[in-house]
């Protein structure tokens, strides 16, 4: 993968990630607006707002007028909202390029915000806010973050609540707007076959109107825990839902090579430990993983699962004690080597197409205002050494940054809080 930076006068990025062999392209802009960007009272509006980019643009008034283009070039469209960016993105065709960037940069400049359609879509969103309810992996995630995080972004759902959604007029998604979507928080990533010169000057002539007002900020994370901390959402399911979760580090962190293998030795992969022990050795699940998730200013080691709901306080300890395993064994050579290999494996065969390029390059340039290119990351992984590991584990998996959120058809939190601790 090879890219290229060029930061116009006026603060926008493009980036430019030429793909040789590539039949499609796609265009990705992304922006640094999300669920932390917003207050309790706007909490919701980032993901509001995604939708109505889609809702029409004077050049193209209606939402169908957009479909119907996107569909005439056969293109794939979407778009998604996250804690600290939103990203919007067409794929299509290498030779409707040109059609495709004019359409996408008419959608992020120019949005109506019509009165009507955002009436309409917000029973949209209240139907998705309410489909997420009757999920429980998505339940007990969003309580795991309640928790955690309480009263602050970080805390609150992507979503927002029903009734900030009802509350919602132009006048909020206009101002929200003003506020963080111009020039120095926009990246414009174009991956494909490309003649990146050309591209640049397309990008910089169609994205010629975007706003320069400074961008608004957003408050840093709070962590205060300071011991164990649990909770149990009472729910009839068939299956047993959790997620355990332990604070680590933001994603500047030197560590995070560290972290990210001791993650896939733990629980990424059919051989990793978790699924080993847990789906094969016990037959007590479906899945089980470990993934670290980090942001600009906190990160997190979680470990969803989904349990037999008889056996879940062995669940709870199996997964403890591997956690804690790690705090007093070097991981063996052969072990380390594949959890390397399978992450380097795995980092290459995720970038195969033109979209997952462009979103490789977007996220990190939002995020860190750099691109880390694949065969760098690696590298660094490749230098982790299993004492970095135990050192790692030590410092950070301790009673004070254990987190547990369950679903599943239980009152008694008492049986699962004893449960929890990780030792000194």
């Amino acid at each position: 993968m090879k890219c290229t930076k060029k930061v116009l006068k006026n603060g926008l990025r493009i980036v430019t990630v030429p793909m040789k062999e590539s039949p499609a392209v796609t265009v990705f802009v992304m922006v640094g607006a999300g669920a932390k960007y917003e207050t309790k009272e706007t909490n919701g509006i980032s993901h509001f707002l995604e939708h109505m980019v889609f809702k029409g643009t004077p050049r193209r008034p209606k939402a169908s007028d957009i479909a119907r283009e996107f569909d005439g070039l056969g293109a794939e469209s979407n778009a998604f909202t996250g804690d600290e960016y939103t990203g919007y993105f067409v794929k299509v065709d290498a030779k409707k390029l040109d059609t495709a960037l004019d359409i996408i940069s008419d959608m992020y400049l120019n949005p109506l915000f019509d009165k009507n359609e955002i009436a309409k879509e917000k029973g949209v969103i209240i139907e998705e806010i309410r489909l997420n309810r009757d999920k429980p992996q998505r339940v007990v995630a969003d309580a795991l973050g309640k928790m955690m995080y309480g009263d602050q972004p970080a805390g609150w759902t992507v979503l927002g609540p029903e009734e900030n959604i009802q509350s919602f007029s132009q006048e909020h998604f206009l101002e929200y707007r003003k506020q963080h979507y111009v020039a120095s928080s926009t990246v414009v990533v174009v991956a494909g076959a490309i003649k990146e010169k050309e591209v640049q000057k397309k990008v910089e002539r169609l994205f010629a109107s975007i706003p320069t007002t400074k961008k608004h900020g957003k408050l840093p994370v709070k962590e205060t825990q300071t011991k164990p901390e649990l909770v149990v959402v009472h729910k009839q399911t068939d299956q047993t839902h959790l997620i355990m979760a332990l604070r680590t580090f933001s994603l500047f962190d030197k560590r995070a090579p560290a972290m990210r293998v001791l993650a896939a030795v733990l629980g990424r992969g059919m051989s990793s430990r978790l699924f080993s022990k847990m789906r094969d050795d016990l037959g007590i699940c479906y899945y089980v993983y470990a993934s670290q998730h980090a942001w600009t200013d906190h990160g997190a080691l979680y470990i969803p699962a989904g349990v037999d709901t008889s056996r879940v306080e062995l669940a709870i300890t199996t997964i403890l004690d591997e956690v804690k395993r790690l705090k007093t064994e070097l991981i063996p050579e052969k072990e380390l080597k594949k959890a390397k290999d399978y992450l380097a494996g795995t980092t290459m065969l995720n970038l195969e197409t033109s979209d997952a390029q462009a979103e490789y390059a977007a996220r990190q340039e939002i995020l860190k205002k750099e691109i880390k290119l694949p065969n760098v990351f690696i590298k660094e992984l490749q230098k982790v050494t299993a004492k970095e590991i135990r050192d790692l584990a030590q410092k950070m998996f301790i009673d004070k940054n254990l987190n547990l959120a369950i679903i599943g058809p239980y009152k008694d939190e008492g049986r699962f809080k004893r449960l929890l601790t990780l030792g000194k």
